[in-house]
């Protein structure tokens, strides 16, 4: 047993440039940057993954195929890990959506996880079709005693923090501030009582503490990285 499992967002999209809150499945397409950003995160992994995965939407199947192309590994669509529903939000870019996104957000990463987004989805709906999916990847190949490879998940950028603060034990105050760019990935590792370890977020490695005076890497210009 020693896979890591590489959550990874998806490259940059139409409606990442316009800073829309763009949730909604099947969304926008990848800019011309955002497939090379792709195929940029295949040519620097580690290894070949032995399981190359994708979410519904269109920008995260786009960056899957061209993972593809350069890795030579089959992309598969998984049901389940697209990314935060923002409902009434919806490709909103105006300062009060995504004030609104943010507050509530931020209530999600420290304990309020039953908070809904306004017509939109509650942390905890978020949780209940995103940690099966990983639940299953671990228990069918990550716990599997010849499994060695990675496997590469590419998904979406609040719902990889969401889920990698929860599961990697991440201080919320770390989540919050360390945003997602396009392509950089949340890794986490199987522990053997059944949990997870973080060992990278985005090019962060442990331990995952704010630090005082730090200027985050990414701001509310990209509500969903």
């Amino acid at each position: 047993m020693s896979g890591r499992l590489v959550l990874v967002r998806h490259g940059q999209s139409v409606a990442n440039v316009d800073k829309l809150l763009d949730t909604r499945p099947p969304g926008a397409e990848l800019t011309p940057l955002g497939r090379e950003q792709a195929r940029a995160f295949a040519r620097d992994a580690a290894s070949v993954p032995g399981l190359l995965l994708h979410s519904v939407a269109t920008r995260a199947a786009q960056t899957a195929a061209e993972i593809s192309a350069e890795l030579g590994v089959p992309a598969r669509e998984v049901i389940g890990i697209h990314e935060v529903q923002v409902g009434d939000l919806e490709n909103r870019n105006d300062q009060e959506a995504v004030d609104q996104f943010d507050a509530t957000y931020r209530r999600w990463l420290h304990g309020e996880r039953d908070v809904s987004l306004p017509g939109g989805e509650s942390a905890n709906q978020v949780l209940e079709r995103y940690l099966p999916v990983l639940d299953e990847l671990r228990v069918r190949y990550l716990y599997d005693e010849n499994w060695t490879s990675d496997i590469v998940v590419v998904s979406h950028g609040a719902a990889i923090r969401l889920t990698g603060a929860l599961l990697g034990d991440v201080d919320s105050s770390f989540a919050l501030e360390h945003h997602l760019a396009n392509t950089e990935a949340v890794v986490l590792l199987p522990a053997t009582d059944g949990g997870w370890s973080c060992a990278q977020w985005g090019t962060r490695t442990p331990p995952f503490e704010p630090v005082p005076d730090e200027v985050p890497a990414e701001s509310v210009s990209d509500p969903m990285g």
